[in-house]
């Protein structure tokens, strides 16, 4: 793994008594996309939280590698190298866009001075990938779900660290968001090294983006690889509880999954 990778190894993470993550490992390396996916409350976010240090491990380590370990490093130094976009956001009343985009370079900003000469041009640069150039000082209270989702992903990206953490980042976006922002995830690992791990519900979604898979089910990953070696029908159905087929596109090559449910299923047997 590269200087800019982070791993965790055989972590158990709790609330409280009850341990919700067992003996859990992942790598994040530099320069691939790493997707976690699985049913709800399997613990995807739940690991995703540990490797930015918001929910320490009661067993196991998470390190960076060059071997410096997460629990070391100041708060601003953390978020020097890592940052993450979870799901429970809250922005303060009267801001716009700009301003809480400009919340990313916090860690980046000296101590008294307030100096950031790279701050600008990093912000310009997120609100243009994110499609938020013309909405630069609206209110944020005055968008919709899916402009406030680009915004927090904007601030994360303003924030310039090597890894990047996303949990959910389609939440709320409509179909050109959530295409334009899985681009986004896949230049920032091959056109700046970025190391990304994203949660990701949508299958299809995971495969079209993702060097690498981790299935979560009950806490434990069970399994880890390349989207194909993942994502078999075997895997899925048992997952989730329910019959899923997978096939390749014969024209993109590409992988998709179906859930098979009672509707569906007989219009298979019709077919």
């Amino acid at each position: 793994m590269s200087v800019n990778g982070v791993s965790a190894r055989e972590i158990d993470i709790a609330y409280g008594r009850d341990v919700v993550v067992r003996a859990a490992s992942i790598a994040l390396a530099a320069g691939t996309v790493t997707a976690l996916i699985g049913p709800n409350g399997s613990g995807k976010s739940t690991l995703l939280r540990a490797l930015a240090r918001l929910h320490p491990p009661v067993a196991g380590d998470v390190a960076f590698a060059d071997g410096t370990d997460l629990r070391v490093l100041s708060a601003r130094d953390l978020a020097r190298r890592i940052t993450l976009l979870s799901q429970q956001r809250t922005a303060p009343g009267g801001l716009a866009v700009r301003e809480l985009v400009e919340f990313g370079r916090h860690p980046h900003r000296s101590r008294w001075g307030g100096r950031d000469p790279e701050g600008p041009s990093a912000v310009e640069r997120a609100m243009t990938l994110t499609g938020l150039t013309a909405l630069a000082d609206r209110p944020v209270q005055a968008l919709s779900g899916g402009q406030a989702q680009r915004v927090w992903l904007a601030s994360c990206l303003a924030q310039d660290t090597a890894l990047l953490l996303l949990d959910e980042p389609t939440t709320f976006l409509d179909l050109r968001y959530q295409v334009e922002i899985l681009d986004v995830v896949r230049d920032l690992a091959d056109e700046h090294g970025v190391g990304v791990g994203v949660v990701l519900h949508d299958l299809d979604q995971a495969a079209a983006v993702a060097d690498r898979l981790l299935l979560l089910e009950g806490g434990r990953v069970t399994a880890e690889g390349a989207p194909a070696d993942v994502l078999t029908s075997e895997n899925l159905t048992r997952a989730y509880g329910i019959r899923v087929d997978v096939h390749i596109d014969p024209v993109d090559g590409r992988m998709h999954t179906r859930a098979v449910g009672r509707f569906n299923e007989a219009a298979i047997r019709t077919a």
